[in-house]
C-alpha cells in the first residue's frame, strides 16, 4: 500500500513499475495491450496502472489489504461517478450502488430475493438457455457474428428480466450502446466538446426513459410483478429515481457481463488445452474455470473508497495510517494476482487453485464487503450458458484478433472485433 502523494511507486521512463509489490513478475505481458500468450493475460493494463496515479490518496495492490478496505465499516463508496451523484438534490434517492449504511444494507436485504439460488435455478436458468440458443441460431444462420453483439444481447435479456424492463419499444440494445459508448467525452459547459457530450448524455437518458423505463412503470402500476421496478414503486420511488436504478443495473449487469464473456472466450479460443478442458467438464468445473479467467482479467480493474475515520492497515511493508476523508484506490487486477494469496503463476490461468484467505474463485473481481456484486452468480451462469453452447459447435473459429480499448476511470476494458465464424446452416 502506497501514498500517491509521496510518489512511492517509482517508475522508469516507460511507466513500468521498478518493483512488483504483489509478486506478479511472472505475469506475461499482452502484446500491444491485448492478446498475450495462452494462459497469460489478454488485457495488458500495466501502462494504465502506472500512467494514471491517484493524486492525494492511497494506492492498494495487496489482496489482503484491498479486501480489508472493502469490508471496513469506516469506508464509503467512491469513484464510479459517486461525486456526480452527490450533487443531486437531497430529495432524490441515490441508486443502491451509491448508498452506504444504513440505507444500503436495507436495500440489499430487500432485493436479495432476486438473486437467491432458488430464484436463479427456477427463473433465470430457463431464460438463459432460451436466449443462448437464440444467439447460437443467429451465428449458425449467418455463419459469422460478433461475440460482443451476442454477449450483449444475452446480458440485456437476463438483466432486463431482473429489472422488469419487459415493455420496451424496439431498439433497447441500440439505445444502451449509445448510452455506454466505447469512447465517452467529458460533459461540460465551457467547450464545444463538453456541450456536445452534455447534450448527448441528456438525450440518451431521455430516450431510455421514454422508450423503456416509462412503459415499464406504467405496466407495473397496472399489474404488480416480482422484480426490481415493482419493488421500487412499492418504496415510493419517482420515475427519475427508477431510471437511475435501471441504468445502474444496466452498467453493473449488462456492460460488465458482455466483456466477461468476451475475455473468457478469447482465452478459450487461444488455449486448446483450456478449451478441451472446458468442453469436457461438468457445469461446476466450467463455472470455476470461468471464474479463474475473471480473477486474472477483472472487468473493473479499479475500485475506490473514502475513509470516514482514521484507519490503520497492516501491509507487507508495515503499518499504514490513513486519515479520515482520504481516498483509497484499490487495483483489483493487481490484488487478484498477489502470489501470497493466489499462489505461483498468479499471472496465468490455472483452474483448480486453492486460494488463501477464502475468496471466491474470482478473487475480488466482483468486489467484496457491503458493495459486493449481488448478481455474481447470475453473471457466471449466463456466461457459461452462452459459451458452453458456442464451443460445442463444430467448426467454430475466431477470425482475426480482437481489439481492446480502455475505460480509465474504472480501469476497465472493452473487447471488440471478436468475429466468430462457423459453417453456415439454413435458417429453420
Amino acid at each position: 500500500m502506497t501514498d500517491a502523494r509521496d510518489d512511492a511507486r517509482d517508475t522508469d521512463r516507460t511507466g513500468t513499475p521498478d518493483a512488483d509489490p504483489t509478486g506478479t513478475a511472472d505475469a506475461d505481458p499482452a502484446g500491444a495491450r491485448g492478446g498475450g500468450p495462452a494462459g497469460g493475460r489478454k488485457v495488458d493494463r500495466r501502462r494504465e496502472l502506472s500512467g494514471c496515479p491517484v493524486h492525494g490518496g492511497w494506492e492498494v495492490h495487496e489482496y489482503a489489504v484491498a479486501r480489508e478496505v472493502l469490508r471496513h465499516p469506516d469506508t464509503l463508496q467512491a469513484g464510479l461517478g459517486v461525486e456526480t451523484v452527490e450533487k443531486l438534490p437531497a430529495r432524490i434517492r441515490r441508486p443502491v450502488l451509491y448508498q452506504d449504511e444504513p440505507g444500503h444494507r436495507e436495500q440489499r436485504r430487500q432485493t436479495a430475493r432476486f438473486f437467491t439460488p432458488r430464484r436463479v435455478d427456477e427463473h433465470y436458468r430457463p431464460l438463459m438457455a432460451r436466449v443462448a440458443e437464440e444467439q447460437i441460431a443467429v451465428l449458425r444462420t449467418a455463419g459469422t457474428a460478433q461475440l460482443s453483439d451476442l454477449s450483449f444481447t444475452m446480458a440485456i435479456e437476463v438483466v432486463s428480466d431482473i429489472i422488469g424492463l419487459r415493455h420496451s419499444r424496439p431498439g433497447l440494445k441500440r439505445r444502451l450502446e449509445r448510452f455506454f459508448p466505447e469512447r465517452f467525452g467529458r460533459p461540460g459547459l465551457t467547450s464545444p466538446s463538453g456541450l456536445y457530450w452534455l447534450a448527448r448524455q441528456n438525450a440518451s437518458w431521455l430516450r431510455i426513459h421514454l422508450a423503456d423505463v416509462r412503459p415499464a412503470i406504467r405496466a407495473h402500476r397496472r399489474q404488480e410483478r416480482d422484480d426490481l421496478i415493482s419493488h421500487l414503486l412499492a418504496e415510493g420511488c419517482s420515475p427519475a429515481e427508477i431510471l437511475g436504478e435501471c441504468l445502474t443495473y444496466a452498467a453493473a449487469g449488462m456492460v460488465t457481463t458482455r466483456e466477461f464473456i468476451c475475455v473468457a472466450a478469447w482465452h478459450l479460443f487461444d488455449d486448446p488445452e483450456l478449451r478441451g478442458r472446458y468442453r469436457a467438464a461438468a457445469e461446476p468445473e466450467r463455472l470455476a474455470l470461468l471464474q479463474e479467467i475473471l480473477r486474472l482479467e477483472p472487468v473493473v480493474g479499479r475500485l475506490a473508497r473514502r475513509t470516514t475515520a482514521p484507519l490503520r492497515l497492516t501491509t507487507a511493508d508495515g503499518t499504514a495510517s490513513v486519515g479520515p476523508s482520504e481516498l483509497i484506490t484499490l487495483y483489483v487486477d493487481a490484488a487478484n494476482t498477489d502470489q501470497r494469496v493466489v499462489g505461483p503463476e498468479a499471472g496465468r490461468v490455472r483452474p483448480g487453485r486453492v486460494l488463501g484467505l477464502g475468496p471466491g474463485a474470482a478473487g475480488l473481481a466482483f468486489g467484496d464487503g457491503a458493495h459486493r456484486c449481488p448478481g455474481a452468480t447470475v453473471a457466471v451462469l449466463e456466461a457459461d450458458a452462452l459459451l458452453s453452447r458456442l464451443f460445442a459447435l463444430d467448426g467454430l473459429r475466431l477470425a482475426g484478433r480482437p481489439r481492446v480499448s480502455f475505460k480509465d476511470d474504472i480501469g476497465g476494458y472493452e473487447i471488440r472485433d471478436m468475429t466468430m465464424t462457423v459453417p453456415a446452416s439454413p435458417a429453420a
